[in-house]
């Protein structure tokens, strides 16, 4: 049995900062960094407006230099899952198992195992995500200023993003899938009356289109079969996060689209000694910056509440 005071499951700029200040509050915290180490960050090549770095930083850099950051004050940081948990006692300690097979007794639970973009599948778009396409229009919009972009997506947060990149783009061509969009009737209304944004209904993305960088998107209306191809620079993904909470499901209370709940100004989550942070718990903002802000409250937290409990 290998025991700990504070086990940490997920990196990425949330787990990291748990890292550290759980390590700097003495809690000797273990880490195991999932499936993809660092997170999304690890795809996203220029991070501007993480506060810092005036002149901005690739993303695996930053990721680097967090681990760095997190190993500096012996935080045991490990390669690997957790693929299993037990919640059951309601009580500290937790059971947990990684990969291995091995048990791991934590005395507090920090979960950051944050969220994956929901992407549309065609193979274009993985080969140039970073080079033009995006996940995030608040991260990379500032990149395509005085351009022409395309945005997917229908619901409340592609509207949001669609009307972000207006102020910044030129024009942005927005595409919907059906006759209609899911989101709330205020924000169509925003967007329908925003001059600068194209709404393309009944159209799906057939291809997008450059070597290196994009340079086109090619779509294609699903009533009449027609295509069309547009000139662009940036082309944003919009339809939604998938976050990585099935593993919890069974104990932590999460929303209709597996968000993990916590207490309203914290990061306590239903279960004794159980800490959430990042976009595991975050739907609304999606950011490094605050993503690393809920990680320093976790290892808060977590820290006061084994000293109450001690």
């Amino acid at each position: 049995m290998i025991e700990t005071e504070c086990l940490i499951i997920g990196s990425g700029p949330a787990g990291y900062t748990a890292a550290i200040y759980a390590s700097r509050a003495n809690l000797k915290p273990m880490m195991y960094q999932g499936m993809e180490p660092g997170g999304q960050l690890m795809t996203t090549n220029e991070v501007e407006n993480f506060p810092g770095y005036p002149h901005g930083i690739q993303g695996p850099e930053m990721m680097k230099e967090l681990y760095d950051q997190a190993a500096r004050f012996d935080s045991d940081i490990r390669p690997g899952l957790i693929t299993e948990v037990d919640f059951s006692s309601g009580k500290p300690p937790y059971i947990c198992k990684n990969e291995k097979g091995e048990s791991i007794s934590a005395q507090t639970i920090i979960i950051s195992t944050g969220a994956t973009a929901k992407w549309l599948g065609i193979p274009s778009e993985q080969r140039l995500n970073g080079s033009g396409v995006s996940a995030c229009a608040v991260c990379d919009g500032f990149f395509y200023k005085g351009q022409e972009v395309a945005i997917v997506g229908a619901g409340d947060s592609a509207c949001e993003e669609a009307l972000y990149l207006s102020k910044l783009c030129t024009t942005v061509h927005m595409f919907i899938r059906k006759g209609e969009m899911r989101a709330s009737k205020i924000m169509q209304d925003r967007v329908l009356r925003t001059p600068n944004i194209k709404v393309y209904w009944n159209t799906e993305t057939d291809e997008i289109l450059g070597e290196k960088v994009v340079e086109a998107v090619r779509i294609k209306n699903n009533l009449d079969g027609s295509t069309q191809e547009i000139p662009i620079t940036g082309f944003f993904v919009a339809i939604g996060h998938t976050p990585q909470s099935k593993i919890f499901s069974q104990y932590i209370e999460t929303d209709a689209d597996g968000y993990v709940k916590v207490v309203p100004g914290t990061t306590k989550t239903n279960v004794e000694g159980v800490f959430a942070c990042g976009d595991v718990m975050d739907r609304n903002y999606r950011q490094a910056v605050t993503a690393a802000g809920t990680g320093c409250m976790a290892a808060l937290e977590a820290e006061r509440y084994l000293s109450h409990k001690n």
